[in-house]
Order: C-alpha cells, then sequence, then structure tokens
C-alpha cells in the first residue's frame, strides 16, 4: 500500500487538511483596536479583552476539510479497487473546491471591511491539497491503465 506514490499523495492531502484545520484564514485589526480573527472554524472578534466567538457559517469550512480528510483515508484503504478511488478522489476534488470557495467566500467581506490585515496560510495549503489530490488521480489512473493493458495482452 504505502509503496504505491498515490498513497503518499493522498496522506499529504490528510496532512494538508489537519494542520490548515488549526490555522487562521485570516486576522484583521479595526479602527478601535479590535482583532478579528477568522480560522477554519469560527470568527472570533477580541474587543478589550473579551473574546466573541461565531461559529455558524463559519464551521462549513473545518466540516468540508474533516471530510476530505476522511475521503482521502477511505480512499488509501480501497488499494485494491481503484475504480473506486477514482471516484472517491473525483468527490474528494469537489470538496475540496467547496472549501477554497468557503475560504474565499468567508474572507473576503473581512478583507474588504478592514484592509491591511494579515492573511493566513489556509488557501495555500487547500491549493497545495488539491494539487496532491489531482497527482494521486494521475497515478490511479495509469496503474489502472497498465492494470487493463496487461488483462488485454493474455
Amino acid at each position: 500500500m504505502w509503496q504505491r506514490i498515490q498513497t503518499v499523495f493522498l496522506a499529504m492531502v490528510v496532512i494538508c487538511m489537519a494542520v490548515a484545520l488549526f490555522l487562521p484564514i485570516g486576522i484583521f485589526t479595526d479602527p478601535a483596536g479590535n482583532s478579528h480573527q477568522l480560522y477554519p472554524i469560527h470568527y472570533t472578534v477580541v474587543s478589550n479583552g473579551v473574546r466573541t466567538s461565531t461559529y455558524l457559517p463559519y464551521a462549513i469550512t473545518s466540516v468540508l476539510m474533516v471530510a476530505v480528510a476522511t475521503l482521502a483515508v477511505i480512499s488509501i484503504t480501497k488499494f485494491e479497487n481503484r475504480i473506486t478511488q477514482i471516484k472517491i478522489g473525483t468527490l474528494n476534488s469537489l470538496l475540496l473546491a467547496g472549501v477554497m470557495i468557503s475560504v474565499v467566500v468567508f474572507l473576503n467581506p473581512l478583507a474588504r471591511t478592514y484592509p491591511g490585515g494579515k492573511n493566513g496560510l489556509v488557501l495555500y495549503i487547500a491549493f497545495a491539497a488539491v494539487a496532491f489530490n489531482w497527482l494521486s488521480l494521475r497515478f490511479i489512473r495509469r496503474d489502472e491503465k497498465l492494470v487493463r493493458d496487461s488483462d488485454r495482452l493474455r
């Protein structure tokens, strides 16, 4: 299982999502000195030392990230059935697109309201996870083609 490169790429997808789950999407400061922190799980405003967190709808991003990591682990365990792996990987690509869209949708209003903030690495990590998922699908398809070609030669 681990000798196949697509397993390593799928493991990288899991690692990317696990790391991105705890990193901030963006941290902004308003003119009054209040800190606005957007994480995949919540949006927090720190005003005069008082933290106020809002979980919905911002937790959608974290739910999608957990779903992507879970599907990548399931895909790793289905190494004997490449067609199923391809289907799971395609669904994973759609969920990764959802992660990136939700990050952009939640980050844009904050970036416009409070310019000069610090954007986090979550969007870049999600893009890396998309690349790893695409590479894993490419190698899974290559393995499937190799098996089909060898069956045809018999």
